[in-house]
């Protein structure tokens, strides 16, 4: 899979339309459902998880947080490992191993247990969201790289959705171990149509493990953090996506209690806003094509905050429309902000996606857990100031670092 042909010299990606990028689509497609319906299984099922355990919220959280600190601690090392491999090989390595792993963890004996595998399954899930960006923009044409990411993007939304819809209910019919067995079997089959239909790599140049030519890891991180548009990308992805994950974790828990008082089956129901990030994922590329990136981050974050603020309303209509509002938000700033990384990055794309997800999955394991003890201490109030100061600093850091670079 590694192998370079030989016009890949003049290789400039399939056009939009083709048949090439037809597949090179279903297949970032299908990585993101198998990636992010295994990642997220567990927060549609966190009530259930911390009766069953006997475990509080914040600690129940932990087993999202577990899954996504493995997946930061891992985006480098599988860039590393596309650099020399090639980003399609490695990628089907890390898709096979995380399902194998997810399919495990349901049998988990004890908490501790649980902990420890969704910690090495997120070292195995990492493969794609390090690899999958750079993969893309070497494989299309640079006019449709931004839909195109918009369109995995709106993969990983529709898995993070799948995972939820499908394990909350069966938690409370049944168990969560069940529900995250089903949801793992899906992953299996969403990672077999990714590993049929990605096309054969033709824009990656294999990087040698001994090369005169080959520039230390070190010195690629380097200049990639020396830069400071692609540190106040980092920081977007940082904050944006704690606070995103932040919400997520603790909802089950606000609409199982008063004045809601809604069984597990159908709060997980409320998962379906995530359908809104799938839309928007795929419309911040043609609003960025006629108004440039920045002011379509800027907009997008200017949702969330928004939608936020409209969930603190006792009120469950509004509470799902305020969370629509929100979600669709992140996911068109993610879309945006990780679609720039590639633009930006210097010495090595892979490394430059990495480190965004490096930030990006750090700020979920953080604050996921941290602003529980918000929520403990405060309820959903707590929860909504915390966050949205996360999106205030987020939109500030934006303004000032990115003007310069449409």
């Amino acid at each position: 899979m590694s192998s370079v042909p030989e016009d890949s010299a003049h290789w400039h990606g399939h056009a939009h339309g083709s048949r090439g990028y037809r597949k090179m689509i279903l297949a970032l497609f299908a990585a993101g459902v198998a990636t992010f319906s295994q990642l997220y299984s567990v927060q549609g099922v966190l009530p259930e998880l911390a009766r069953d355990l006997s475990v509080s919220e914040a600690d129940a959280a932990l087993a999202v947080s577990a899954a996504t600190l493995g997946l930061a601690a891992s985006v480098l090392f599988w860039s590393l490992l596309a650099d020399r491999m090639g980003r399609l090989r490695a990628m089907t390595i890390a898709v096979t191993a995380a399902v194998a792993l997810g399919l495990a963890v349901p049998f988990s004996p004890g908490f501790e247990w649980l902990l420890a595998l969704r910690f090495i399954e997120g070292l195995a899930l990492g493969g794609i969201p390090a690899v999958a960006l750079a993969y893309l923009s070497e494989e299309v044409s640079p006019l449709h790289s931004a839909v195109a990411a918009g369109t995995y993007i709106s993969g990983t939304t529709l898995g993070g959705l799948a995972g939820r819809l499908v394990a909350g209910p069966l938690s409370e019919f049944v168990s969560w171990r069940l529900g995250t067995l089903v949801v793992s079997v899906m992953a299996a089959v969403a990672a077999g149509v990714f590993i049929a239909v990605a096309p054969k790599p033709r824009g990656f140049t294999p990087v040698p493990w001994r090369s005169p030519n080959r520039i230390p890891l070190w010195k690629k991180l380097w200049m990639n953090l020396r830069k400071g548009p692609l540190l106040v990308l980092y920081a977007q992805g940082f904050l944006l996506m704690g606070g995103f994950v932040a919400v997520y974790n603790y909802l089950g828990f606000r609409l199982e209690a008063a004045p809601f008082l809604i069984p597990a089956s159908l709060a997980s129901l409320v998962f379906v806003a995530y359908l809104s990030g799938a839309w928007s994922s795929r419309q911040s590329g043609a609003m960025v094509a006629r108004f440039n990136r920045l002011p379509v981050l800027l907009t997008s974050i200017a949702l969330m905050a928004a939608g936020l603020v409209v969930t603190l309303v006792d009120f469950l209509p509004t509470v799902v429309f305020g969370l629509l509002v929100f979600t669709a938000g992140f996911f068109a700033a993610h879309s945006v902000a990780s679609g720039w990384i590639p633009m930006l990055g210097v010495g090595g794309r892979a490394q430059a996606a990495s480190l965004y997800n490096l930030a990006y999955y750090s700020g979920s394991s953080l604050f996921g857990w941290a602003i529980g003890m918000a929520f403990n201490a405060a309820n959903w109030p707590g929860l909504v100031v915390s966050v949205v100061s996360l999106l205030v600093l987020a939109a500030l850091l934006a303004l000032g670092g990115l003007r310069r670079h449409p």
